[in-house]
């Protein structure tokens, strides 16, 4: 059976669309492969400069943390710190007019040098004159003291309650001098609040 020249030319176009279609078929998940690691190596990159970064800064990192831990507040290892910060924390709440009735001492966090107790307080409540005194009384205390994740609302009453977490900060050695006072924090260190975001919970 013979083939016109048109015939023959459709026949191999149609031909070549089909090698097309099943080449692309076979290729797509080679490509979307190729593309997967070329993502990673350009995540990897953007994570190599930024670990260069670090070492490259590192003497001004090292000198920054030596100068804020000499504000932080040492104690003994044998010492428990939940009783002491929550007695902190409600002097200086009982000082300004806010009430807290449900807390949780969480787990005591170590990073390095420095030890971290998370105070979870569930409930406070007070006007915002008492929690902005109060706050920045926190706040004013230096290294030691950081409020995270603070959430208010007013309720019926217009009295704003909500939680917040406390992180308390301090180091501690094997041994302390025996004429320094155990509870002895050093001078405050005034410095600018931090911006609080506010959020109902």
């Amino acid at each position: 059976m013979s083939m016109s020249a048109r015939e023959l030319l459709l026949l191999i176009i149609t031909l070549g669309v089909a090698l097309f279609g099943i080449t692309a078929a076979l290729a797509r998940p080679k490509i979307d492969e190729w593309k997967a690691v070329r993502q990673a190596q350009a995540t990897l990159r953007e994570e190599m400069t930024q670990d260069q970064h670090l070492l490259d800064t590192r003497e001004q990192w090292n000198r920054k943390f030596d100068e804020l831990k000499a504000y932080l507040p040492q104690y003994a290892m044998d010492k428990r710190m939940d009783a002491h910060w929550l007695s902190v924390m409600d002097s200086l709440a009982a000082k300004h007019g806010v009430s807290i009735t449900k807390r949780q001492v969480g787990e005591e966090l170590r990073v390095g040098d420095i030890y971290e107790l998370p105070i979870e307080v569930r409930d406070w409540s007070g006007s915002l004159e008492t929690i902005v005194h109060f706050l920045f009384d926190l706040q004013v205390q230096g290294a030691m003291l950081d409020v995270r994740q603070l959430l208010m609302k007013p309720n019926e009453q217009k009295v704003l309650r909500g939680r917040f977490v406390l992180y308390c900060a301090y180091t501690r050695a094997a041994a302390v001098a025996a004429d320094a006072d155990p509870d002895a924090v050093p001078v405050p260190v005034a410095v600018p609040p931090e911006s609080v975001e506010a959020e109902s919970p």
